[in-house]
């Protein structure tokens, strides 16, 4: 029975023979099962799990079918053999007839076996080929099944009763087992991973809700950090090594090799891409600065290299393997669909075919279009999900290494490369896996596409080929171009950024000098120069974008011109033109793809070659400092010769020993050393016991106070109680609003100098270790504190007296109480021994003595500073609100992130205690956009742009893509030609009609959307420049209030992330985005044109498909939102370790901060993953309403198609094809703008603050105004903010003209908060002030604080010249700067310098010394001649001449002025006429000094604590 026929197909209904169904089609299921099997059948060895209804029920329908099987045998057995087996017919069953049941019976026992190991798996999920061998096995049956069916109806009856029924039972029974496997409470079932139909629950929750971090399910456990990590540091450390020993094998050769470096150089150079942060382009730039310096007199390549990308291959290579199988299948499928749609245009051409045909074109063109989407997904998932992994990995390795490395490689380094090696470089590498298969693919892609289209079109494909090849370069040039004006946008953006960063942190002094107009006024100037930069660059693209149009249509034109132009007998058919047309389509992507993935790729090894050299670095030697117990007397021994040279020491337990010694002699080398953080030369430290550093600087984690003290210690409330108390935190508990705990921001910003040295302390104290090294932690504080301290916690009778201490110190006044003092002279040890011994002996410890004795014999006040212990020891606080105020100025935070909000957080508080604190919380979260944005947003930015623009640039691309469809329209249309004029010699005029009109058409094509583009251009860049505007204009007058509330990293970051988005990001989204819309308009347009039925089933799709960009965008942006969120402490952490590594290992918690490390990148990474998923969740949905696009297309042509033309058909179906991916990006970029519109919404945000008053209204006064100077205060009453308490409570005085008064008071008495009204920085509550009797209330800003003077507490000073900085408006000449410079003691230094005037001045003044820069304050007071002068004494003391030399000049000059001083020494107050005594808001006391002291009430005591008494003050 095998006389297979091609007859079968030939007729109305086809159909397969009999044999085929017998044997191949039973085969190819069975065969696929046996080859799987091996697998499962090994998990049968492992143990046995509980059984469940879920797995039996599987198991007993395949029971059943093995059964069947076996009855099947017995039939045919029984009618070859059997009894009633009818002698007359010899013939016999044919040999399938017993092999098939003997086959099905053997594979239902393996399926048996299968089904159980599948169940035995630990967290099993059903087998993914059991799945497909039973919906292979399902498909395989259809096929028999109809045969029969059909068989029956033809003949009226069953000609084989048994074998019928055993058929149908069995099919059934398989069916059944096919819904059985496709079973989802096994866990994400195999349909719904190829579906990602699991991830449905996150989606629908993300469109009810805003996701939130705590909806992130847990990583598997091959995802999470700690397994990554490990896995690729065991690779790692081989490859390392091997690497290692080739380095050194290199390093004897060591030829000395120019080239390299020249190289390398190149490679720097061109990593300056547009995807790299400013970071890296400054950083890059400082590379090549040093190496120039160098004269590239070292070595390139001097570390071990080329083991990074062999280490990820090898950690990673199952997933690149499985990726590269899906994709190779992907692009092979890729090719089926052109074939098919040319099969499907000669089908429609040829009217006599069976309809049969056309239906199974249709589906299969479904068939291979959904495979081929499968495959892709799968393909972009485990791509994604590598990328993912790398990025992973060399975080954790980066971390890791950051923990161990020696201190040589990590200074060559700043903190800020070492993080960027973090986010910046994994990045890249992250982005590079994610398409690394394109360089096999992308080749492979275009040498198949251009086989087949040469079998199509012949050796003219070469022409269409050649354009493609030549817009290689030319993309490349552009490319090279626009990266020039991208670099000057930086360095502009840079110069911005810069300047805002100033302008924000001294926003306090611009206000008070009422200096905003000419900051302003830089800013936008820059900006100006930007914006035009940014024009010339969007120009370029626009440009490219030309080219990039016109590139398909030129291409086609040129295959085509040059096809029908060789040759008379080449026709243009139908099946040939839209074949190449669909095949040239496939050929765009890779040959766009590939230029950009060899830039990414050689961006790449910059980064491989950074992350080599950083992580092949040397380690820390561990084996510096021994730990023998041997020596048993002494704790510490130290004979080592290193930088702090030849150093023998050796310090028995329990004792307190002091180093000392000059600057720079090597007191810090020495505790490095203990620490075994410097390179021993030779000698041995030996150290018995644990230890606790306290660093000269303080380190504070980004954590609560509590946290910072117990420092991973378990929490015992005494001992934390004690050590509190002992380090005088008490009191500085009780300000903070959250006690104990108070969140701590990063470096520790909440807190001031003095308070972070005693945490830091109190860290050492609590941790209880054996040996304590104290590196100078009381130069920080007031010396009343530090007696405290050293009393407390240090000295003899301390918390510390047992333990063995060792006290680096400046302060002499200590050393009595050592039990030894260790004098260091240029690294090495000249004297040991004791106090008086050593000042018996008169060596180097007593010239020390002397020297600082002389350098303190003026500073009598160091002792005798005018604060209670029981207040708060350093650095005065006026209540939580103006410490920022204080601290604002002072610290410059380089807050990269504003999502990092520092809050002082109440968390932990009782809630009644809450409301108290309501204005206390000083800093508010800042607001994370949720839910979808509003459609005002998109009206505002369309107005920022301005209608006409908008208007117009939608007309000309709508143009652009009616050109399109007219040029496509004509080629169908000139496919028709071809059956017209069948065996007939075609027209030459006519020929070149169609070439000419083709190609016209696709020019002007080009020409609209370069038009569209440059208006697009002009219009984003106006838009950019007047919301850039507004926000500056608007941060400028909003009052200081906001900027006390709000961290500058929140603002500056407005101006960073936000304004570059709507620069770059928005128009970038917003034209891909009209594009894109345009386009699939256009392709339904044509579809419904081809074939009008079409109608009907776009709106059940336009439905399905706007539900399902509804719910992913909802969700995508949210866990973009959550990613980035959760990543910026991924960075801060690490930079927060990388600065505080000494102390780290010092207490070695090396092991709990990699744990940490590794939870903070799970929890992005727990955003990470779903966003991926999710991509690829929409994208399968997407690619599926595509294909139905595509099958609907096809169905409706062979359904319709007498009356349609091949052409359009064609047409159609090839546009069909391509929509898929323009659906998917649409999407995208819908969801993009989404995003990407939110910094409209933020920067316009900032744009509506509520203003101070007017700088300058309608009541102007006098020109000469205040002649006087007078000031009167009338029940003036102010608080911070609405809902604080009040600060000064109803405060009345009278002060003459040319009075000298003196403010005092204990911290938070209201002293500033004087100042703060007198310039309304606060406005009044109730009362007035009146200055020469004008309320100055009534008067603009800017007319008040210019007649105003002060000389701040902090001097804050401006990156710009000198002059600026004096004088920013230009209102006086030089010779005026020069009598002031005078005048403050500068002359000399000024005229010193080589610029002079025009010396640029660092940001923050960092190249002046503090006194300098207090003394350029004076100079711009003076300068100004204010009637009234405001001098807000320094808190902590400056030295003492420069305050002299200010003290004496104010005496002098402001003779005739009005001088209010706020003071916080009482000395600097004794001469004044009369002194305010402010207490808690009250004016308290008001008089001279000499009647006060004799009043013996608030202010005798405060010059009693001074120790000033009326004989002091007869001296002055």
């Amino acid at each position: 029975g095998r006389e297979c026929n091609a007859s079968y197909l030939d007729r109305e209904d086809p159909d397969f023979p009999v044999c085929l169904e017998q044997t191949v089609l039973v085969w190819i299921p069975l065969g696929f099962l046996w080859l799987c099997a091996p697998w499962h059948l090994l998990s049968l060895l492992t143990l046995l799990v509980s059984l469940t209804c879920l797995y039996l029920s599987p198991q007993l329908v395949v029971s059943l079918l093995f059964l069947t099987a076996i009855a099947g045998l017995a039939v045919t057995l029984g009618e070859d053999y059997g009894p009633n087996k009818d002698p007359s017919s010899t013939t016999k069953h044919p040999g399938v007839y017993y092999a098939n049941p003997v086959l099905y019976a053997v594979t239902w026992i393996l399926v048996l076996l299968c089904q159980e190991g599948v169940r035995r798996r630990e967290r099993a999920v059903d087998s993914s080929t059991l799945f497909l061998f039973w919906s292979v096995l399902v498909l395989c049956d259809i096929f028999p099944f109809q045969t029969l069916l059909r068989e029956a109806l033809r003949q009226g009856e069953i000609s084989n009763v048994p074998r019928f029924c055993l058929f149908y039972i069995s099919f059934g029974l398989e069916l059944i087992a096919l819904l059985l496997s496709a079973n989802p409470e096994a866990g994400a079932a195999f349909l719904s991973r190829i579906t990602f139909n699991w991830l449905n629950s996150m989606v629908t929750k993300g469109y009810k809700r805003p996701l939130v971090q705590e909806d992130m399910w847990d990583l598997n456990e091959a995802e999470s950090t700690a397994y990554i990590n490990q896995h690729f540091q065991h690779f790692m450390q081989s490859e390392l090594g091997a690497a290692r020993v080739r380095f050194q094998a290199q390093l004897k050769k060591k030829p000395g090799d120019k080239a390299q470096e020249e190289a390398f150089q190149n490679g720097l150079s061109n990593g300056l891409g547009k995807g790299i942060s400013q970071d890296v382009l400054m950083m890059v730039r400082k590379e090549e600065e040093k190496k120039k310096k160098k004269d590239k007199k070292k070595e390139e390549e001097n570390y071990p290299n080329s083991w990074l990308i062999t280490t990820i291959y090898k950690t990673f290579k199952w997933i690149l393997i499985e990726s590269a199988l899906f994709k190779l299948l992907q692009d092979l499928l890729a090719f089926a669909s052109p074939q098919l749609l040319k099969l499907m245009v000669s089908f429609i051409q040829d009217k006599s075919r069976y309809a049969w045909e056309g239906y199974l074109y249709a589906v299969l063109l479904l068939a291979v279009a959904l495979l081929q989407s499968l495959f892709l997904q799968q393909y972009f998932q485990r791509c994604f999900v590598l990328g993912m992994k790398v990025r992973t990995a060399i975080m954790a390795a980066v971390y890791k290494k950051a923990l161990v490395v020696s201190n040589d490689t990590r200074k060559e380094s700043t903190v800020g490369e070492t993080v960027n090696l973090m986010s910046a470089d994994a990045q890249r590498f992250n982005e590079v896996t994610n398409f690394i298969h394109l360089l096999w693919s992308c080749p492979l892609q275009i040498i198949l596409a251009i086989v087949f289209l040469w079998l199509e079109l012949g050796p003219s494909v070469l022409a269409g080929l050649a354009v493609m090849v030549l817009m290689v370069p030319i993309n490349g040039l552009l490319a090279t171009k626009a990266r020039n004006i991208q670099v000057k946008i930086m360095k502009f953006k840079d110069k911005r950024l810069k300047i805002m960063n100033e302008v924000l942190n001294g926003i306090k002094i611009l206000k008070l000098y009422a200096w905003e107009p000419s900051f302003q006024a830089q800013v936008e100037s820059i900006r100006g120069q930007e914006l035009n930069v940014m024009k010339n660059f969007a120009y370029l693209s626009s440009v490219s974008t030309f080219i990039f149009t016109c590139a398909p249509a030129l291409v086609s034109l040129a295959t085509f011109a040059v096809f029908v132009g060789v040759s008379s007998e080449n026709v243009l058919t139908a099946e040939k033109a839209f074949t190449s047309i669909s095949l040239f389509n496939i050929l765009r992507f890779p040959l766009a793809m590939l230029p950009m993935l060899i830039a990414a790729i050689v961006q790449t090894t910059v980064s491989k070659r950074r992350l080599e050299k950083f992580l092949g670095g040397e380690d820390l030697d561990s084996g510096i400092v021994q730990h023998d117990s041997s020596f048993s007397t002494f704790i510490i021994r130290i004979h080592s010769c290193s930088s702090a040279q030849c150093v023998s020491l050796d310090i028995k337990p329990g004792r307190l020993v002091a180093v000392v010694g000059a600057v720079g002699s090597g007191k810090s080398s020495l505790m490095s050393a203990l620490l075994g953080e410097m390179h021993s030369t030779k000698g041995f430290i030996n150290i018995q016991g644990s230890l606790a550093f306290v660093p000269q600087q303080a380190w504070i984690q980004n954590a609560t106070l509590r946290d910072n003290i117990l420092f991973g210690s378990p929490h015992e409330e005494r001992r934390f109680q004690e050590v509190i108390q002992a380090c005088a935190l008490g009191p500085d508990l009780e300000l903070l609003a959250g006690g104990d705990l108070t969140e701590i921001g990063e470096k520790g910003i909440n807190l001031s100098g003095g308070q972070k040295q005693r945490v830091s302390l109190a860290r050492a104290a609590y941790s209880q270790a054996d040996i304590y090294l104290l590196d100078d932690p009381l130069s920080a504080v007031d010396s009343h504190v530090g007696k405290h301290l050293f009393d407390k916690v240090i000295g003899p009778s301390g918390l510390l007296k047992d333990k063995t201490r060792i006290l680096v110190t400046h302060g002499v006044s200590f050393l009595p109480f050592v039990d030894e003092i260790v004098v260091l002279q240029d690294g090495v040890v000249t004297e040991i021994g004791s106090y008086n011994s050593l000042r018996a002996s008169r060596g180097a410890f007593s010239e020390f003595l002397d020297t600082v004795a002389y350098r303190y014999t003026d500073t009598v006040d160091i002792e005798l500073i005018p604060e209670r212990e029981d207040t708060q020891p350093d650095s005065p606080l006026e209540d939580t609100v103006s410490v920022t105020l204080k601290r604002e100025n002072s610290i410059r935070r380089s807050q990269r992130n504003g999502s990092k909000s520092l809050l002082l957080q109440k968390s932990l508080k009782p809630e009644n205690a809450d409301e108290s604190k309501k204005g206390q919380r000083l800093i508010e979260k800042e607001t994370m956009e949720t839910g979808q944005v509003k459609f005002s947003v998109f009206l505002q930015y369309l107005r920022a742009m301005g209608w006409g623009y908008a208007v117009t640039v939608f007309l000309l691309y709508f143009t652009q893509n009616v050109a399109f469809i007219g040029q496509n329209l004509w080629l169908s249309d000139w496919t028709n030609d071809a059956v017209e004029y069948y065996n007939r010699t075609y027209p030459s005029w006519k020929r070149d009609t169609r070439v000419g009109v083709f190609g016209a058409l696709g020019v002007v094509q080009g020409l609209f959307v370069f038009l569209g583009t440059l208006s697009l251009a002009n219009a984003s860049v106006a838009a950019s420049r007047i919301l850039h505007s507004r926000l500056l204009n608007n941060i400028l007058r909003v009052p200081m209030l906001f900027f006390d509330t709000t961290p500058i990293g929140r603002v500056v970051n407005r101006f960073a992330k936000d304004i570059f988005t709507v620069d770059e990001a928005i128009p970038q989204s917003f034209r891909s985005w009209v594009l894109c819309l345009l386009g699939v308009l256009g392709t339904l347009f044509v579809i419904c044109l081809a074939t009008p039925f079409f109608t009907i089933v776009i709106v059940p799709l336009a439905l399905v498909y706007y539900f399902v960009q509804r719910f992913y965008v909802a969700t995508s942006r949210q866990l973009r939102r959550l990613d980035s969120v959760s990543r910026s402490p991924i960075y801060s952490h690490f930079s927060e370790t990388v600065s505080g590594l000494s102390v780290i290992r010092a207490y070695g918690h090396q092991e709990r901060f990699l744990k940490h490390n590794e939870i903070t990148i799970d929890e992005n990474l727990k955003s990470v993953y779903p966003w991926i998923v999710s991509n690829r969740w929409l994208a399968i949905r997407l690619e599926f309403l595509g294909n139905l696009v595509v099958f609907f297309a096809a169905l409706f042509a062979v359904i319709s198609r007498d009356s349609l033309d091949s052409g359009l058909v064609g047409l159609s179906i090839s546009y069909a094809l391509n929509v898929t991916q323009t659906l998917n990006w649409l999407v995208r970029m819908t969801s993009e703008l989404e995003t990407n519109i939110v910094a409209v919404e933020r920067v316009s945000e900032y744009s509506e603050i509520e203003n101070e008053a007017q700088w300058v209204n309608n009541t102007r006064p006098p020109e000469k105004w205040p002649e006087e100077g007078r000031l009167q205060f009338k029940n003036y009453k102010v608080r911070y903010r609405p809902g604080l308490d009040l600060v000064l409570h109803g405060i009345t005085c009278d002060i003459g003209s040319t009075e000298k008064i003196g403010i005092v008071g204990r911290t938070g008495a209201g002293k500033s908060s004087l100042t703060n009204c007198l310039f309304r920085i606060i406005e009044a509550a109730e009362g007035h002030i009146l200055i020469d009797d004008i309320d100055i209330s009534t008067i603009g800003l800017h007319d008040l604080r210019n007649r105003l003077t002060i000389i701040p507490q902090d001097p804050v000073l401006f990156s710009g010249t000198l002059r600026m900085n004096l004088d920013p408006f230009d209102k006086f000449s030089d010779e005026d700067i020069w009598r002031v410079l005078e005048l403050s003691h500068l002359k000399d230094y000024v005229a010193g310098l080589q610029e002079g005037l025009q010396h640029e001045v660092a940001e923050g003044g960092e190249n002046l010394s503090v006194g300098q820069r207090q003394l350029l304050c004076l100079a711009r007071a003076l300068l100004r001649k204010s009637r009234i002068l405001i001098l807000d004494e320094a808190t902590a003391a400056v030295d003492l001449e420069t305050d002299n030399l200010i003290q004496n000049t104010i005496r002098k000059e402001f003779s005739h002025c009005t001088v209010l001083t706020i003071a916080h020494r009482l000395h600097s107050i004794m001469d004044s006429s009369r002194v305010m005594v402010l207490d808690a808001g009250k004016i308290v006391e008001i008089d001279s000094p000499s009647n006060l002291l004799k009043k013996q009430g608030h202010f005798y005591a405060m010059a009693k604590d001074a120790g000033i008494t009326i004989e002091d003050i007869t001296v002055l």
